[in-house]
């Protein structure tokens, strides 16, 4: 079982902008930029406030992810999570249908991810803000956020499925949060 130790902030956008030039000026290493459509099942035995079924697509990669929260009212949070790369998506979204779980939420992310002495910093933009995630052992995370003048900053407690469900719309059983998309004049 593996866990995942992480700690998040929304920001503005010239917060974003200023942490973006804070981060090449410690030397951070940008590892990759990437969109992700992450799609959250729901029923079977899952408790929806603890447990997440996670199909992730970025570009041809999809992964499958199990998530267990903790309770714990600290800002920063350990999860469960396990993950495997998945060769075709579309059976097993197939299988999970077929065993009682059905998507219920839908979201989109672009994220920048830097690599930032032991921490990762990831910068993600969602349909509804922009946010910056630290992820790493308890003690990086604190030296990375004095790193990154983020001490002072307040965090983030909700997740991204939380925040996806209330900004999102409904579309029959499932709540969506997508970039609008636009199209050239012309």
């Amino acid at each position: 079982m593996a866990v995942e130790i992480e700690k998040k902030y929304r920001l503005t956008q010239p917060e974003r902008d200023e942490l973006s030039h804070r981060l090449r000026q410690v030397g951070a290493t940008l590892q990759g930029r990437e969109f992700e459509e992450n799609t959250l099942y729901a029923g079977g035995g899952l408790d929806p406030q603890r447990q997440v079924l996670r199909l992730r697509r970025v570009g041809d990669t999809t992964t499958f992810t199990y998530k267990e929260r903790d309770d714990s009212a600290s800002s920063i949070k350990r999860h469960r999570e396990d993950e495997t790369r998945v060769e075709n998506a579309e059976a097993l979204a197939a299988i999970l249908e077929a065993l009682g779980y059905h998507p219920a939420l839908v979201y989109e992310k672009r994220r920048a991810t830097w690599l930032v002495r032991q921490a990762e910093v990831v910068l993600d933009e969602l349909p509804f803000g922009l946010f910056v995630e630290i992820e790493g052992e308890e003690n990086d995370i604190r030296e990375v956020e004095s790193l990154l003048n983020l001490s002072e900053a307040a965090a983030e407690m909700a997740t991204y499925p939380e925040l996806a469900a209330q900004h999102g719309e409904r579309r029959g059983r499932v709540i969506e949060s997508r970039f609008q998309m636009t199209l050239p004049e012309g």
